[in-house]
């Protein structure tokens, strides 16, 4: 009996992140510090809805908390669209797209000498007459587009890979970062328009008391928002400068530490416009591109359950082929790995006959279970 189970293809998905409404929620692994952003501006900005906004909208304008509002509605859909989004994961490579690649690296390297380490695994490619070299990952099997970069906490590749940021809860990459700036700089307005006011709060009940007593009819709570804010200003504005910058410059945070286009050989970075209006343009204007996890796609799984004569009959064919248990059906992973010369193979001669053998293969039966063998076989010399 064979019977199909239909999933959703973000339950297969490799990496570290979390999915949530069936997949259409997609975050880091780590959230601890996302809920720590969540308390710290739902909490103070409802200190400053209950305590502030009624007095300041009676004695100087009952527009200052409508734009409040407005502005914390703004912050926290940026928050939220940059920490729910797919910051531009790329797939990794299916396991005949990472043998096909394993091949062609070892079949590049196979003129090394013994002892001697292999040359670094790179790809070259020019941008706008500079040559730009793409790096292999490991753990995905893909050679990287330029300006990607593996995260090593959610354990994916991420297209044009700016940073991990733990306060979003989720990477900031090419199809979330202009939310994440979005984020920052309406949190600098809230942040400094929430402190001004503040400080209105008390010159005015200052106007109204004597200056001794400002603090004690203050509600606490202002106080506790003005700490808040302080603190908060210099972080969020300074953040939100530094992105602004690296904007002017159509930079990373990734590029930027790494020094890649400010290092000793002054390599000019290829994809700038010479022109902040155009850099902005590009990082903020550029259509949004979808995602190429297609996470909510489905796949159809086939369950079955083999009866005990099929397990007896293939445990018997398999003992009557011994060829089978000898032969290798797949290349190895790690390129120029030690093997005896009679067990190198070469590219496409997986229907040619060894070296090392005098006598000549006699080719596999069609009823043989060896009759389809993948583009490279090894063959045992014993």
């Amino acid at each position: 009996m064979i019977t199909r189970k239909v999933t959703r293809k973000w339950e297969k998905l490799p990496g570290k992140n979390t999915f949530c409404c069936d997949g259409r929620v997609m975050m880091g692994r780590q959230k601890g510090v996302f809920y720590l952003t969540l308390f710290l501006i739902v909490g103070t900005c409802s200190l400053f809805f209950a305590f502030e906004c009624p007095y300041l909208a009676v004695h100087l304008s009952p527009a200052i908390p409508v734009f409040a509002v407005l502005l914390f509605v703004f912050v926290m859909a940026m928050l939220l669209r940059t920490s729910f989004s797919d910051p531009g994961v790329l797939p990794r490579a299916l396991p005949e797209e990472a043998n096909f690649i394993e091949m062609e690296i070892e079949a590049a390297n196979g003129n090394v000498m013994a002892g001697q380490r292999p040359p670094p695994r790179i790809k070259n490619v020019q941008i706008n007459n500079q040559i730009v070299k793409l790096k292999y990952c490991y753990t995905c099997k893909i050679f990287r587009p330029p300006r990607a970069s593996h995260c090593s906490i959610c354990d994916n590749c991420v297209d044009r890979f700016d940073h991990h940021c733990p306060w979003v809860g989720n990477c900031v990459g090419k199809r979330n970062y202009r939310y994440f700036y979005l984020f920052t700089l309406s949190l600098s307005l809230l942040t400094i328009y929430i402190f001004a006011f503040n400080i209105v709060h008390v010159v005015l009940r200052e106007y109204r008391n004597i200056f001794e007593h400002v603090v004690s009819l203050t509600p606490h709570c202002t106080v506790l928002e003005v700490l808040v804010c302080f603190f908060t200003l210099w972080s969020v504005v300074g953040l939100t400068g530094f992105h602004t910058y690296l904007i002017s410059l159509n930079q990373t945070t990734n590029e930027d530490i790494k020094g890649s286009w400010s290092g000793k050989n002054r390599v000019q970075n290829p994809y700038s416009h010479k022109s902040i209006i155009k850099n902005c343009c590009e990082v903020l204007c550029s259509p949004t591109y979808p995602s190429v996890l297609d996470r909510r796609g489905v796949m159809l799984e086939d369950l079955s359950s083999p009866t005990p004569s099929d397990a007896s009959a293939a445990s018997t064919h398999q003992s009557s082929n011994p060829v089978s248990q000898t032969t290798k059906s797949s290349a190895p992973l790690i390129p120029n790995e030690h093997t005896p010369d009679e067990a190198k193979p070469g590219i496409g001669s997986g229907t040619q006959k060894s070296t090392s053998s005098p006598k000549e293969e006699k080719p596999p039966s069609p009823t043989s279970p060896n009759a389809v063998a993948p583009a490279v076989i090894k063959e045992s010399s014993h």
